[in-house]
């Protein structure tokens, strides 16, 4: 996934979820942030990010962060990158759901009773759920989901469950949106809830994977499966 018109620049705050102040050339501007997560962690001032410059009328802002520095390493913080690199991975076999079998179609955004899930895949002989989940949080090395308290994330795994017990595939699938971490675990600090609901999916038959990626300031790639821990 490449991303164009990238500049580098460096973080200066967060007013709300959704705004950042960046210094590119030094000035000041508000960029769009789509990652609504704390990102605590990632976004301290002074540290080096990455936008994309998007000029449009429609847009209050021209600038969309993309990628921060973290240690040495980068992050990606584009919440629509997982969705696609999900995409990508099983059109191009690289994600690959036991049971499945060939993918002939590819429904984004179905709806399950009152809300909606991510992905709806269908072969010859089955169809399978999936919620797709980006992680830009990690700590020594582990990958971590979610960084805050989330009804909806909780919600989507139980739905999952339910598809399962009646006759769906279903999966889980984090996109780690670095390149460091060496497994995967829900952040039982962060909502304990969950991890004892994505506990008992996979138990009930919910498949839990998760990827790492290789991150540049201007793309974003889906690198190898990561051991999921539960």
């Amino acid at each position: 996934m490449q991303y164009n018109h990238i500049v580098p620049a460096v973080f200066l705050s967060r007013p709300n979820r959704f705004t950042a102040v960046c210094r590119p050339d030094g000035r000041e501007l508000r960029c769009h942030l789509r990652n609504t997560g704390r990102c605590a962690e990632l976004l301290l001032p002074g540290a080096r990010v990455w936008l994309q410059h998007t000029p449009s009328p429609a847009r209050k802002t021209q600038y969309t962060l993309i990628t921060v520095e973290k240690q040495g390493r980068l992050v990606n913080l584009d919440s629509l990158a997982p969705n696609r690199l999900f995409t990508e991975g099983i059109a191009s076999g690289r994600i690959y759901l036991p049971g499945l079998g060939e993918v002939s179609a590819i429904r984004p955004e179905v709806r399950v009773g009152d809300s909606r899930l991510d992905f709806r895949l269908d072969s010859a002989g089955a169809a399978a759920y999936c919620e797709v989940k980006g992680v830009t949080l990690e700590q020594g090395g582990v990958a971590l989901f979610p960084d805050a308290p989330t009804v909806r994330g909780l919600r989507h795994i139980r739905e999952l469950t339910a598809l399962h017990s009646q006759g769906f595939l279903a999966a889980a699938v984090f996109v780690v949106q670095m390149e460091e971490a060496c497994c995967f675990r829900p952040n039982t600090a962060a909502q304990p809830d969950f991890h004892q609901a994505l506990f008992q999916a996979r138990e009930q038959g919910v498949q839990v994977l998760a990827y790492n990626c290789r991150v540049c300031p201007d793309s974003v790639e889906l690198l190898a499966p990561l051991e999921v821990q539960l």
